[in-house]
């Protein structure tokens, strides 16, 4: 998809719930697995929303389709967050936000 990704690293929550954690505006959970689950209580109480995809690490198959769960979900995070980005977001309070953010993800994949 044109990113490296030699970095990057899958990483728990409960690593910025520590009080040394920079600072999270907005939390955003896309795995379908954690609908449900309690979230931690984050600091500064940053506004929150689930994104559900499915999860392209659970698909089977050849190389082939699995890169391609991994492409189709990738795009349709990459939209909804494009679509987050393109919001007037100093015109809303905190409640409007939530409630964008949750329309945005309510949205069809």
């Amino acid at each position: 998809m044109g990113y490296t990704a030699d970095k990057l690293r899958s990483k728990s929550w409960d690593e910025f719930a520590q009080p040394d954690a920079p600072p999270m505006h907005f939390i955003i959970t896309v795995c379908d697995n954690v609908v449900g689950e309690v979230c931690p209580v984050w600091a500064g109480q940053p506004i929150s929303a689930h994104w559900g995809f499915e999860d392209p690490a659970a698909v089977e198959g050849s190389e082939e389709v699995k890169r391609a769960a991994f492409n189709q979900v990738f795009r349709k995070i990459k939209g909804r967050v494009q679509l987050l980005m393109n919001l007037p977001l100093p015109q809303f309070d905190k409640a409007a936000i939530k409630r964008e953010m949750q329309i945005i993800g309510d949205m069809p994949s």
